[in-house]
């Protein structure tokens, strides 16, 4: 049985903990006295705190961030409940700040703040001494940040069955150089980069050992032009059939050298995540978010034109001096330059984060619960809000998703304002559907249709033709009921997705030409 266990709940299976590997990896001598207990959120707290126990643990560590924060609350409640003796130490984001107003932090027996990777087995030596020291350790502990050269890489961490199964997390770098409000990564200045042979050689082993999809969660991938370039090159040189490269990206700076290698890979291997935020240049103000919107859309351009990449792109809704109008600006605006998807997000008050200071000038309110997410403003009342949030999670379903690629644009086909028709689309359907989850493929796909030829005026074949191509794309040999019987049997052939490249993104690779019907 080990002493030490470390833990958390994950959002999904596929996403291994690499905060816990790092942890693992940084150990020492005390490496072989723990193990690593992952779970998810869906698990009950009760079954969690069983499978915790069974292990008879003197040290639980549990890593807290803004998606579990609530289920891992439960947790401790429960341990202290049945068994106050075991030490409870707590780290991660979510417990790194604010810690006063924490119950979880007020239950636990020690929080560690910040980056906790040396603190950590530290702690877990003086815990485990024997006798016991003088002086217990303090409560609350603020890791200094530690120097990137000492660190032990965490990749060995990842076995043989996270490889087949999950997602692979590593870094090149850690902090962020802007200081953007409503983000935490504007606290982790400056940018510290790891050496840079002995990441690459953790790279080589990772994929000697069959790793395909890497993401990588450095903040600003693109800063430093020496090290993103040796990190392309270093998989081009490599590359093989089912590589796939997750960056974060800054919008605005993409020289020649990078554009180069960046074109060289092979379309929808690439995905590129881009922070846009907001394209108003006064919240981009108010909110201390520098960025040059017109570089960004010249980057835009080159991206869609000239490579393969997937693009990621984010805007935010809530932002302070951000209206309906002017949010549906940027978003057209973003719509024009092309990005495969486009992630609505909805403005978090994240703990820590500076953006607080609007809260009187703009009547910022926020949930108290996780994940914190903007109820109104003084420019976006509650009613508003709402709308916006089933306008991002419908955009998710039937944009992001790629399931209806040529179906999508019909919806705004003839409009000025891609944003807005696509409000009253998002308005239409909860009225039919009154839900926002767990609505079937097909039952989106009949909704829409209906959408598109009873309310938007799209002719029925021209939607027809559209949706059963959709269909197709996607390998799916059964159509929507209202296509039965008005779609030529050739039009019904399924076409399965490439599989060299995660699903959702080779949805959005351009379409191939697929046979017509005959007729107008």
């Amino acid at each position: 049985m080990p002493d030490i266990l470390l833990s958390t709940l994950n959002a999904k299976f596929i996403h291994a903990s690499f905060g816990l590997r790092y942890l693992m990896a940084n150990l020492g001598d005390l490496q072989s006295r723990a193990e690593i207990a992952e779970f998810e959120i869906k698990q009950t707290p009760l079954e969690i705190v069983e499978a915790l126990l069974a292990r008879q643990p003197s040290i639980i560590g549990l890593g807290v961030y803004i998606w579990n924060a609530r289920p891992t609350l439960e947790v401790v409640v429960l341990l202290k409940r049945l068994r106050p003796g075991i030490r409870i130490v707590l780290g991660g984001p979510e417990v790194s700040y604010e810690t006063e107003s924490q119950e979880i932090v007020a239950l636990a027996d020690h929080t560690i703040t910040g980056e906790a990777d040396l603190a950590f087995a530290d702690l877990c030596r003086t815990l485990l001494q024997s006798p016991a020291p003088p002086t217990p350790p303090p409560r609350i502990l603020h890791a200094p940040l530690p120097d990137l050269a000492r660190l032990q890489l965490p990749y060995a961490h990842y076995t043989a069955q996270d490889i087949a199964h999950r997602v692979i997390y590593i870094e090149a770098s850690r902090g962020c150089p802007f200081t953007c409000e409503f983000c935490l990564s504007s606290l982790d200045i400056p940018v510290r980069q790891f050496p840079l042979e002995r990441f690459l050689a953790s790279l080589e082993d990772l994929l000697q050992r069959g790793a395909r999809q890497f993401k990588f969660v450095d903040r600003t991938f693109n800063l430093n032009l020496t090290v993103s370039r040796a990190i392309l090159r270093f998989f081009r040189d490599r590359w093989r059939e089912g590589l796939f490269l997750h960056f974060e990206m800054i919008p605005d700076r993409l020289p020649e050298a990078l554009r180069e290698e960046i074109a060289w890979f092979p379309a929808g291997s690439v995905q590129l995540e881009i922070g846009i935020q907001s394209f108003n240049p006064e919240v981009c103000a108010l909110i201390s978010r520098r960025q040059d919107l017109d570089r960004t859309a010249e980057n835009f351009h080159y991206l869609r034109e000239s490579t393969g990449v997937h693009i990621h792109a984010d805007l935010i809704v809530g932002l302070p001096g951000e209206t309906v109008d002017s949010f549906g600006a940027g978003f057209d605006r973003l719509i024009a330059l092309g990005p495969q998807e486009i992630q609505v997000g909805i403005l978090k008050r994240l703990r820590g984060t500076p953006i607080i200071r609007h809260d009187d000038a703009w009547a910022m309110r926020y949930s108290p619960m996780p994940p914190y997410e903007i109820l109104e403003n003084r420019l976006l009342d509650f009613p508003t809000l709402q709308r916006l949030r089933r306008f991002a999670r419908y955009w998710d379903m039937v944009a992001n998703s790629g399931r209806f690629t040529l179906s999508l644009p019909l919806i705004w086909a003839g409009a000025s304002s891609p944003f807005h028709r696509f409000l009253a689309f998002s308005d239409w359907l909860h009225a039919q559907l009154r839900q926002t989850h767990a609505i079937a493929h097909d039952r989106l796909a009949q909704a829409l249709l209906r959408w598109l030829t009873e309310e938007n005026g799209v002719p029925q074949a021209t939607a027809n033709q559209a949706m059963a191509e959709d269909w197709r794309r996607l390998g799916r040999r059964d159509l929507p009921e209202r296509l039965n019987g008005m779609v030529p049997e050739r039009m019904k052939e399924a076409r399965t997705p490439a599989g060299s490249i995660p699903t959702r993104q080779s949805r959005h690779l351009r379409p191939e030409p697929a046979p017509r019907p005959n007729g107008p």
